[in-house]
């Protein structure tokens, strides 16, 4: 029995095994195609099959997704803005698999409710903070789906004290602050001559101005949404991970300040937000975890 997983992300599309004996150097990955999105990504599941028989598929996407009609329509992949049927299309390749697609929010949240941070806590909050702002929920020890499958959209939440132009047309969302692009656009509207989320995360590391800025918007802002958020859920565990959290005080310090200053309810001085330690796989591993599970349970 062969089981895949596939993520379709904001800056790579990755595809494993799912197996115990299966590690990160089986994972294969290619960055996200200009062209030809659905032929890459087949030869990328069939390079990861290797010939073997699928039983079953688990696809992680970035938003917005239609997941009863099997639809993806992420921003970064331009052939499939308008919507692309992703579960017929694997259906076609894989013709005995079961085929199961999830929002990539809702894929982090059951990698780390199984393998990671929020396994002993009922009701969590995970987040990830790369080239977008994405996040998934888990309630009462079940993750949060929503009516199309689009729950966990906190890089939509809108952030008080910010006015960012975002790419979804909206103004003032977590993501047009935090996300890694996002600050990358504005450092370099302050004068920074970088051009990618790597270096600014290194330039905060090692203390310039602006990029150290830059992360500290970012922090606010996280800080911010994670307070209403728990405000709105009665939750108090959040885990937090991608590259951007990876800068260490530039980040985290703000963002602990912005928490403290905001989750003042009585119910939330707990509230905890601590890193992640599933790295990047955590979307892949919740896409596993996807496949894996049985459609009658």
């Amino acid at each position: 029995m062969t089981v895949l997983a596939l993520e379709i992300g904001s800056s790579r599309f990755a595809a494993g095994r799912v197996a115990d004996d299966v590690g990160d150097e089986d994972i294969r990955e290619i960055p996200v195609p200009a062209s030809g999105a659905w032929d890459r990504c087949r030869e990328l599941l069939l390079e990861v099959a290797g010939g073997a028989e699928v039983t079953a598929l688990g696809i992680a996407s970035g938003g917005p997704i239609d997941m009863a009609a099997g639809v993806v329509a992420p921003a970064e992949v331009p052939e499939w803005r308008t919507g692309f049927g992703i579960v017929e299309a694997a259906r076609k390749v894989f013709p005995s698999a079961a085929i199961r697609i999830a929002l990539d929010g809702v894929c982090l949240a059951l990698a780390e409710r199984n393998f990671g941070a929020t396994s002993t806590v009922m009701d969590a909050l995970a987040i990830n903070v790369s080239n977008r702002v994405i996040g998934g929920v888990t309630v009462g020890g079940f993750t949060v789906v929503g009516r199309t499958g689009n729950a966990g959209h906190i890089g939509h939440v809108l952030v008080p004290g910010f006015d960012d132009r975002c790419t979804c047309g909206g103004r003032g969302c977590l993501e047009s602050v935090a996300g890694g692009m996002s600050a990358v656009r504005w450092a370099r509207g302050q004068g920074w001559a970088g051009t990618s989320v790597p270096e600014l995360v290194e330039g905060a590391r090692v203390g310039e101005d602006i990029p150290a800025a830059a992360l500290g918007r970012a922090g606010i802002a996280l800080g911010r949404a994670i307070a209403s958020v728990a405000a709105l859920l009665d939750i108090d565990f959040v885990v937090l991970g991608g590259p951007l959290t990876e800068v260490g005080p530039a980040l985290w310090k703000p963002l602990g300040e912005a928490v403290a200053t905001h989750a003042r309810l009585s119910f939330l001085p707990g509230l905890r937000v601590k890193p992640s330690q599933l790295g990047d796989i955590a979307i892949l591993a919740g896409a596993g975890v996807l496949a894996a599970t049985r459609s009658d349970t």
